[in-house]
């Protein structure tokens, strides 16, 4: 099986991407790790952290209007979608399509992370970066607030 663990080959150099990413390795590592008596419980953990965890990502590309927003979105929501049936599979008893299905998503966060996931990271410090000079150029307009 295929497992996860943290490393600097995750860091995007975006605080708010490394500390929920370093946090979604750390859970999926316990859902791995854990006997077949506590994983439905564990899977069920790293479904809830993956909930905001993908939720901030998409509100951050639908507010700053990010040009690969519905490619990135889409495979949130297919990702999601196929955890949830993993936990009904957990709660049917079939462990070992969950420890494939974990294997599996190690694999696809590693990817989606260096990916799709470090194009955003680029793009929020860019929206950061140019956030002070929006608000001193449009000082008639609302101000926008930075991610």
């Amino acid at each position: 099986m295929n497992t996860v663990e943290w490393s600097e080959t995750l860091l995007l150099d975006f605080p708010p991407m490394d500390e929920v990413h370093h946090t979604f390795v750390d859970l999926l590592a316990l859902a791995q790790a854990a006997p077949d008596e506590t994983l439905p419980q564990a899977w069920s953990a790293v479904i809830d952290h993956t909930v905001r965890h993908f939720g901030n990502e998409d509100d951050w590309m639908r507010r700053t209007r990010f040009a690969a927003a519905d490619n990135h979105i889409m495979q949130h929501k297919v990702v999601l979608n196929v955890m949830r049936e993993g936990l009904g599979l957990a709660r049917a008893g079939n462990m070992a399509a969950v420890r494939e299905m974990a294997g599996e998503l190690a694999v696809w966060f590693a990817k989606h992370t260096q990916t799709l996931d470090a194009a955003l990271a680029l793009h929020m410090r860019s929206v950061q970066s140019d956030a002070p000079a929006r608000r001193t150029n449009r000082a008639n307009e609302h101000p926008v607030s930075a991610p």
